[in-house]
């Protein structure tokens, strides 16, 4: 998400990606506010999560994972590449499913131990 917001003919806010360079509408296609691509699903640190307010920060947000909420909703969790901190932001129904996908499979994909070790219990 690009800091430079704008506001088209329509009273349309949006930003554009500073990652993939897509213009990208600040509201998601169920009219819910967005904060990230959906086409790369990265973000701007933006906002401080810990301190409840604006962020000086302004570094690149990636996202590293998914999460489900009890609630069933998808969370995309995403980790500064300047100062680290992580957030999380909900999945908007126009996302990329693939990228999200990837992320969700990624910890059986790629374990942290051996899968040779399923053999020996």
């Amino acid at each position: 998400m690009s800091s430079h917001t704008t506001t088209n003919t329509l009273g349309l806010s949006t930003f554009t990606c500073t990652w993939c360079g897509l213009s990208v509408s600040a509201c998601a296609a169920d009219g819910t506010p967005r904060n990230h691509c959906p086409s790369c699903l990265h973000s701007l640190h933006l906002l401080d999560h810990v301190e409840d307010g604006p962020s000086d920060c302004e570094g690149r947000m990636s996202p590293i994972a998914v999460a489900v909420l009890r609630t069933g909703d998808w969370m995309v969790i995403h980790r500064c590449l300047r100062c680290d901190e992580l957030t999380s932001n909900p999945v908007c129904a126009d996302d990329n499913q693939l990228i999200l996908m990837r992320m969700a499979v990624r910890p059986l994909a790629q374990p942290p131990f051996p899968l040779e070790a399923f053999g020996t219990l």
